[in-house]
């Protein structure tokens, strides 16, 4: 996870204190409520990327005709095409 719980707790009350401002907006459950589930959306989304990091690494290691060198950029290039089929195959 690139960012603390605490942190995503911060935006997400950020977020909420924007809604707050809104007067065009109406709420039917509590706004902490919202926060909350904000909260939650925002861990889940992080931790769907940390999985997709972890096996796009796996996939870059198994690579036997070159070894690949992070940070090159056919390194940079094979992540990032790796990277968006992993959320493609899963739906994201």
């Amino acid at each position: 996870m690139k960012i603390s719980r605490d942190k995503a707790n911060h935006i997400s009350s950020l977020i909420v204190k924007d809604f707050e401002k809104m007067d065009d907006l109406d709420y039917k459950i509590p706004l902490n409520d919202i926060r909350l589930e904000i909260t939650k959306i925002f861990l889940d989304e992080l931790k769907v990327d940390d999985q997709a990091e972890i096996e796009v690494r796996k996939i870059l290691a198994s690579y036997t005709s070159k070894p690949l060198r992070e940070g090159t950029s056919e390194w940079d290039v094979l992540f990032e095409k790796h990277y968006n089929e992993y959320l493609a195959k899963n739906g994201l």
